[in-house]
């Protein structure tokens, strides 16, 4: 079965808004083995959400719109439908006499547009709202069948998970099953994935039964891997085998699956070691440490950071020497290497990892934007990275907390390459 999305709303296509519902309902279905086809943002205008939901259905079983039912005079997606489907906006009685028990149980007076909600095209069915007051619609029309949800996320999600969700269901037939598994890689960047994965991705658009997408964000690259069968052990089981040879070529970039973060690996690594890490921190700020320390439990072995960002707390701080500031400056290797000794000695850690750079938006030291340097020290050992990093300031931020925490990964494992 194929579905569409629709969502109606002129603060959508201005921005004014964030389209999650889309998100949400494309999960949902994708989950229940519905194919979505198409999303499609429409303004609050009669005839474009009618042209819409007529194309929609020209092409797909099923159309599932979020938005435009509510009271107001923008709200037209009832009108809509009923010109879609060349029938007569009508007032439903049982409704009207719900909404007006509701209001008065609430003390309410409100204005009589309020019993727009009742409006339904001929032939609709009322779809129950649980959460609010606006009523969805389901209306059979075109050959496929039109649900009509508030666009307000929690009487969406509710109305669609207990009716919608049973209808489609039904009207499927014989249900199939989606099932995910995400790889999640770091220190590659995604054509360098890609490219590692060339020969498996092409095989498999020729055998199909498995697909394979790339998902890059905030320096990792995610590589989702997707199989539908008719139960979840039998789609498990396609993707075992490919899940296996993409991990071979992927090595020691790939650090985890589905939910795992990379600070959740680091920090399982640590308390497999019986180990402890500090941070030391300038360019980012302590968002190294924010990021180590989101998880439950982090404190058994994170011990804590210091956020040295002026380049004079880098020695009372963290006791970089002054020599070394006034040669190599902030952004520096030796400086790195100086911090992440620092922390660990002060914070009685097992490990020390520091990073100091520049963000920008304009170069430091007469050094360029991007410029990034790791350190990581421990009894016995230390080592530093040098990374030139892409992207504006929040951007570069983010990749060197991944840069970092990604080396101090593979130093866990037993070795950088």
């Amino acid at each position: 079965m194929r579905a569409e999305l629709l969502a109606v709303g002129t603060e959508l296509l201005l921005g004014d808004i964030v389209n999650t519902n889309a998100a949400w309902l494309g999960q949902q279905l994708a989950e229940t083995g519905i194919d979505i086809t198409t999303s499609v943002v429409v303004g609050d205008n009669i005839g474009r959400i009618a042209d819409a939901v007529r194309t929609a259905l020209g092409r797909a079983d099923a159309v599932v719109i979020t938005g435009g039912i509510g009271p107001t005079q923008d709200d037209l997606t009832r009108e809509a439908l009923a010109e879609a489907a060349g029938v007569e906006l009508v007032r439903n009685a049982d409704l009207e006499a719900g909404l007006r028990a509701r209001f008065e149980a609430l003390r309410r007076e409100v204005p009589e547009m309020n019993y727009r909600q009742a409006d339904q095209p001929a032939g609709a069915t009322a779809i129950p709202n649980s959460r609010g007051t606006a009523p969805g619609v389901r209306l059979g029309m075109l050959g496929g069948v039109a649900y009509a949800l508030p666009g307000v996320p929690h009487e969406m999600r509710v109305m669609f998970t207990d009716s919608v969700l049973p209808d489609l269901a039904e009207r499927a037939g014989p249900r199939q099953v989606l099932v995910h598994r995400v790889l999640r890689t770091a220190g590659m960047w995604e054509s360098a994935v890609a490219a590692a994965l060339a020969d498996q991705v092409t095989r498999l658009e020729t055998e199909g039964g498995v697909t394979i997408a790339f998902l890059a964000s905030g320096g990792q690259t995610r590589v989702r891997l997707t199989a539908k069968a008719a139960d979840r052990g039998t789609a498990l089981a396609m993707i075992e085998p490919e899940e296996a040879m993409a991990r071979a070529s992927l090595g020691t970039a790939c650090y985890g699956c589905d939910e795992d973060g990379l600070e959740d690996v680091v920090l399982r690594l640590l308390r497999e070691r019986g180990e402890s890490v500090a941070v030391a921190e300038s360019l980012t700020g302590g968002l190294l440490g924010a990021t180590l320390s989101a998880p439950s439990g982090a404190s058994d072995v994170y011990r804590g950071g210091i956020a040295a960002y002026a380049t004079e707390l880098k020695a009372a701080l963290l006791g970089v020497d002054d020599e070394v500031l006034e040669e190599h400056g902030a952004v520096a290797e030796e400086t790195a290497r100086q911090m992440a000794r620092g922390v660990q000695v002060r914070c009685g850690s097992t490990y020390g990892l520091s990073l100091t750079g520049v963000a920008g938006p304009s170069e430091q030291e007469g050094k360029p934007v991007g410029t990034v340097h790791v350190g990581l020290a421990w009894p016995g050992g230390e080592l530093t990275r040098a990374l030139r990093l892409p992207g504006d300031r929040p951007l570069i931020r983010t990749y060197a907390c991944v840069a970092a925490m990604n080396l101090f990964r593979l130093h866990l494992l037993g070795g950088v390459p």
